[in-house]
């Protein structure tokens, strides 16, 4: 650029000595913390921790009955099986979480060799981005990213896109200080790094580099906090402290009842001998039942789920980083996102073209059409990339990219008019100027004609006519309905542009002193251009409201934008009053206190800086908001950082990647709403993997509760309650966390933050089936006891009732065969009982969707029949069992499918209500 060669620059001790001063041009990277500190992260799980002191009891145990010679060494097998639940949980979310961050790593990889025109020592010179120091001379061109902070010494035409740090896709900036905006964002002779230059040029003295500019500071905070609580973390927090008050008041409960029984029969003076070895056997009970209570599965069921829906969510172009940030979505009851490029398409494009001339028909290769589509083509600085057939890109200024691409939509070649056409003199767009003027010789017409272009009401002021199908009428006639509909398009947010030509027949100048002095052009029409919502942005948007989620919209434009993006996504309404809309500086001058009134209704914020935005969040969070932030900017990064769930676009700023939890790879707010679809199902699925488990937990502490007042043993063996532990733990987390996402969770609200993860419908549930179960077994239990049983058919009701009430009848040891029997049938109630929990919560059959689920949920249950039959058959006495009959199979098979019927009927009688969290 000649114009910058007058400027000296640094010379190379000024600019060691600055570097040295000043530091250098790159972003401090965000400090990681070591692998194996994320590792014993995973430990810090609630339920985590209880299941770690569960292990140190068992392992205790285990160590006491061995070496008295109570048990053999297969008593090492239920402390194993814990540790193994534990490691799983902790290994597979730190190995899906490690996965995730090095895709992260790929996706934002910066590039710091970008390579920049520099002024030093009087000469031009290029060198890579990362070497520039302040008060370097930095020469800037359209298209090129700005490489630090610094203020301009020249402008000429120049536009920078902010939308980064501000949201404005296209600012005017200029070195003319009456020309300053009192109220742009940053000053108008101020440009940023990050920010791109979109149309002129200019020269710039660096004042800032690295950590130190606007883009630097915003960075440095820009981190996710992973010691944000989220609201599942918070639930399982509570739901671990009712296990182990309730596993410790069953425990003291059973203390306390045997050793009342014990002394209070005692027939004379106490033998403290035989009573120690009672109160130590008591003891060991209690710890058994505090072991028991404990849901080994539930990490993994979480863990699994989460790490399954991070899988299918990446498949869905949500690269997930965190793995809780999965299921905070589905509990999000507001969503704060950006506009450009997250609700538009961050691309300007024509909206509606009125030429009157064409009586508002497409411009063919007639005169007037010639005219519009030469001029289009001549008149601008703009290109477009055909790199991509696919998606065509415009490079430059992108109002007049915006006319290149109506162009290329009408099968007209730019390139091919503008190269055929010999410019003459051209005077290059100017915030002074408000317009673009070329002269040039067209093949079309054959003539020389001058070309206009820029805001409409002074190209209109240029004209003495307008083009009409009836031919040229004078200006001032068609002015009112010209300026009527000027102002329908702005009220719709767009930019205009008008068009007028003038056909010279002489040689007589055109333009003096770098403007137009001619005021007989014709003018041709207007075009309104505006950055579009993204298609699918309306009905995601009506998605997340529907699932009564708040949507507020955040950003840098102008109030009359913001509202009218506002009406076309449908977040906007005719009933909605002006208090619904505040500015940056209104929201930053008004208390807090006030806020906390308004900010539920708060529907859009506009002019808003990066500090407002994360104000905002910090405002509803304390109205108990769980608060998912979208944003591509790094003025957005301060508020991703502060939500629970930040969302950050897949083309966004490495600031805004960095601070947040989920990437959305395709920029799209649809994804965002599939995201909150995805954790609202997953916290279904570790609800019915509670239901299960907890199921199963109050059955064998009520059994075992039950069996130390009597004075019984366990009818399952350590290897069987191993087995037992796999299909409540591993294959039934397996089958529940692997259950497709259901779009119906979307008809409900969110939850609370207040909520337990068990509610009252749940409680119900594992209460009352638990204790059925028991009754059932125990009625079981005595039956064999008082029959010798060889075979199922041998069964009889009146006998199953008589011997559950006649405690009085001869005894015997349980067989073999009807040990077998009873291990069976408790596995197959718990096997059927997973249906019911699969069902759980949807008021549809357990068969609903299974097409959806086989390759998960069915597999495993074939997998647990399978199993079972595996153990009973070839187990012998590793597992203490005998192989049942196939008519045995069958009637265990279908009378142990009760459980299922019976949750069929009850869920066939029961009112669909979606939300069953009351």
């Amino acid at each position: 650029m000649k114009s910058a060669a007058h400027h000296q620059g640094l010379s190379e001790q000024q600019v060691l000595e600055n570097r040295t001063r000043y530091g250098i041009n790159i972003l401090t990277p965000p400090e990681k913390e070591p692998l194996w500190k994320q590792f014993l992260e995973k430990f810090s799980d609630p339920i985590i921790k209880i299941l770690l002191v569960a292990l140190l009891l068992s392992v205790g145990v285990a160590f006491y009955q061995f070496f008295t010679g109570t048990e053999s060494a297969s008593v090492f097998l239920e402390p194993a099986g814990i540790l193994a639940a534990i490691l799983l949980a902790t290994c597979v979310g730190f190995a899906f979480e490690v996965s995730a961050n090095k895709k992260f790593e790929i996706l934002n990889q910066v590039n710091d060799d970008t390579m920049v025109q520099v002024i030093r020592g009087g000469n031009i010179c290029e060198l890579p981005r990362r070497d520039v120091v302040v008060g370097d001379i930095v020469i800037l061109n359209t298209g090129e990213e700005v490489p630090a902070d610094g203020v301009l010494l020249e402008a000429v035409s120049l536009q920078v896109n902010e939308s980064t740090l501000t949201g404005e896709p296209l600012i005017g900036k200029t070195t003319n200080e009456a020309e300053f905006k009192k109220d742009a964002t940053y000053p108008s002779n101020h440009v940023l790094k990050g920010t791109t230059v979109a149309d002129g040029h200019g020269v710039m003295e660096v004042t800032s580099v690295g950590d130190k500019t606007e883009y630097g500071k915003v960075y440095e905070g820009s981190q996710i906090d992973n010691k944000v609580q989220t609201p599942l973390n918070r639930q399982l927090s509570r739901l671990g402290d009712l296990i182990t008050w309730a596993s410790y008041a069953i425990a003291a409960l059973i203390v306390i009842g045997r050793l009342t029984l014990y002394f209070s029969h005692l027939p004379g003076p106490v033998e403290w001998l035989s009573a120690g070895t009672y109160i130590l056997n008591t003891v060991m009970i209690a710890v058994t039942v505090i072991v028991v209570t404990v849901p080994e599965g539930l990490p993994m069921s979480v863990t699994l789920s989460l790490a399954l829906s991070m899988k299918s969510m990446l498949a869905n172009n949500n690269l997930v980083r965190k793995m809780h940030s999965c299921e905070t979505m589905g509990a999000a009851t507001v969503i704060c996102t950006d506009k450009t490029g997250t609700l538009t398409r961050n691309q300007m494009n024509v909206y509606k073209a009125d030429f009157y001339g064409l009586g508002n028909a497409v411009p063919t290769e007639d005169e007037p059409g010639n005219l519009i589509r030469e001029g289009i083509a001549v008149n601008s600085t703009a290109f477009l990339d055909y790199a991509d057939p696919e998606h065509i890109r415009a490079l430059g200024n992108p109002t007049e990219g915006a006319l290149l691409l109506w162009l290329h939509g009408l099968g007209v070649n730019y390139l091919d008019l503008r190269e055929n056409a010999r410019v003459l003199e051209q005077l290059t767009f100017s915030t002074e100027r408000k317009y673009m003027a070329t002269v040039a010789e067209s093949p079309l017409l054959g003539k020389k004609v001058l070309y206009v272009k820029g805001a409409p009401e002074i190209v209109l002021g240029l004209c003495s006519t307008v083009l009409t199908p009836e031919g040229q009428v004078p200006a001032a006639d068609m002015r009112p309905a010209i300026e009527e509909q000027l102002l329908a398009y702005q009220n719709q947010a767009m930019r205009t542009l008008g068009f007028a030509y003038r056909i010279l027949e002489d040689d007589a100048p055109v333009f003096e002193d770098g403007r137009i002095i001619r005021k007989d052009l014709v003018y041709l029409g207007i075009t309104a251009i505006s950055d579009p919502v993204r298609d699918d942005v309306p009905q995601a948007v009506k998605d997340c409201m529907d699932a009564g989620i708040r949507i507020k919209i955040v950003t840098g434009d102008t109030p009359g934008t913001a509202r009218e993006i506002g009406r076309q996504i449908g977040l906007w309404t005719e009933e909605d009053s002006p208090d619904r809309l505040m500015t940056g500086v209104e929201f930053e001058q008004t208390p807090d206190a006030e806020l906390l009134d308004r900010v539920m209704d708060l529907k859009i914020m506009c002019r808003a800086r990066p500090m407002d935005k994360e104000r905002l969040v910090k405002l509803l969070q304390k109205k108990d908001q769980v608060v998912a932030v979208t944003g591509d900017g790094t003025n957005d990064a301060p508020a991703l950082n502060a939500a629970q769930v930040g969302l950050s676009m897949g083309d966004g700023t490495t600031v805004a990647k960095e601070a947040s939890a989920i990437t959305i790879l395709d920029n799209s707010f649809m994804s965002i709403s599939r995201a909150v679809m995805w954790g609202r199902s997953l916290y279904r699925n570790i609800q019915r993997f509670i239901v299960f488990q907890m199921t199963i937990n109050v059955a064998a502490c009520l059994i075992v509760l039950i069996g130390a007042f009597l004075g019984t043993e366990s009818p399952l063996t350590v290897t069987q309650m191993l087995w037992v532990n796999l299909i409540m733990d591993t294959f039934a987390a397996l089958a529940l966390a692997s259950l497709p996402p259901d779009e119906r969770v979307m008809q409900d609200p969110p939850r609370k933050t207040t909520d337990h993860i068990i509610t009252r419908p749940m409680g119900r549930n594992i209460l009352g089936v638990g204790i059925l179960f028991v009754a059932f077994l125990f009625g079981l239990l005595q039956y064999f006891k008082h029959a010798d049983i060889t075979s199922l058919t041998q069964f009889s009701l009146c006998g199953y009732f008589r011997s559950y009430l006649d405690f009085s009848a001869p005894e015997h040891e349980l067989t073999g065969y009807e040990l077998s029997l009873f291990f069976t049938i408790f596995v197959l109630l718990q096997f059927w009982n997973m249906f019911n929990a699969k069902a759980f919560n949807t008021h549809q059959s357990a068969f609903a969707r299974m097409g959806a689920s086989i390759g998960g949920f069915g597999l495993v249950a074939l997998l647990i029949l399978a199993g079972q039959y595996l153990i009973v058959t070839f187990g012998g006495k590793m597992f203490n069992v005998v192989p049942l009959s196939w008519t045995d199979w069958g009637l265990i098979f279908a009378g142990t499918s009760l459980v299922l019927w019976f949750g069929e009927l009850a869920r066939a009688f029961t009112p669909d209500k979606s939300d069953a969290r009351s």
